[in-house]
């Protein structure tokens, strides 16, 4: 296997928090400065989630556009992907930053339950940011917390309400939803190979899971997600110091299966996106 890893980032999301661990972006500044370092350190696409001043998630537009600037000025070609996640808002408040024109958007295409309540994703729902993500040229990264997931999404693909080629994130480790299973993982890949054959894919593992995916993505030739969204810790007795840490565990493995880290150029070509201005 030697087709390059793209290493994406999730720099922050609704949760850990600060008090979880203080390398946690939330401020502008904070974000951008992150991202950069994570950028240098060797991920290519960004996920990002923006923050209240009281570390709340928020769905605002505004703080959306001052992150995704500095980014994009301070990290030249790198993949912007902002969140619609159900976090972020309700309705159709979760894409409202679309319009900004991000490279590209996550998009469950399902419901399930989380660990105190259900992520919910209406079919009206998830065809309106579907539409908005058309309207406005940014690829969709279907999250996919189960396999229904995945047949919704080739579904969708197939009837034109999302454009091709399909890339796919496999979630694994949500308390109540798909827990991080080797079989079940694999299953996954196969069975997106076998509907979407262009497709490309990642794995995202929560907590202890995340280091895991990266090996089993690394290994079967998808790509890997990281970033202190999903794992406040570095090791089992160590937080990470950053993002840019946990990029250079992920950078530290590729070697181990033949494949080296994307360039921005490599991961914009894997994903189907035109070149960096």
């Amino acid at each position: 296997m030697t087709t390059p890893c793209i290493i994406s980032v999730a720099i922050t999301g609704s949760v850990p928090q600060k008090k979880d661990n203080p390398a946690v972006p939330i401020s502008t500044a904070e974000q951008v400065e992150s991202t950069q370092q994570a950028f240098e350190a060797g991920a290519t696409l960004v996920h990002l989630h923006v923050r209240n001043e009281d570390g709340t998630t928020s769905a605002d537009p505004e703080r959306f556009a001052r992150s995704l600037e500095g980014i994009r000025k301070h990290c030249p070609g790198m993949i912007t992907q902002v969140s619609t996640g159900g976090r972020s808002g309700t309705g159709h408040e979760r894409g409202a930053m679309l319009s900004l024109r991000p490279d590209m958007a996550s998009l469950a295409s399902g419901s399930c339950n989380f660990p105190t309540r259900v992520y919910e994703n209406s079919p009206d729902l998830v065809d309106w940011l579907a539409a908005e993500m058309l309207k406005y040229d940014v690829k969709p990264e279907i999250e996919a917390f189960d396999l229904s997931m995945i047949f919704q999404a080739v579904k969708m693909a197939q009837d034109g309400r999302l454009k091709t080629p399909l890339h796919v994130q496999f979630v694994m480790g949500v308390k109540n939803a798909m827990p991080v299973d080797r079989e079940s993982f694999e299953f996954y890949a196969r069975t997106l190979q076998r509907l979407a054959p262009d497709a490309t894919w990642t794995g995202a593992g929560i907590a202890s899971g995340q280091l895991k995916l990266a090996h089993w993505s690394l290994e079967l030739g998808g790509h890997c997600r990281t970033g202190l969204e999903d794992n406040i810790r570095l090791t089992k007795d160590q937080l990470a110091p950053s993002n840019a840490a946990l990029v250079e565990q992920v950078v530290g493995l590729c070697g181990n299966y033949g494949r080296h880290p994307a360039s921005v150029a490599e991961a914009r070509q894997l994903l189907s996106l035109p070149a960096a201005p």
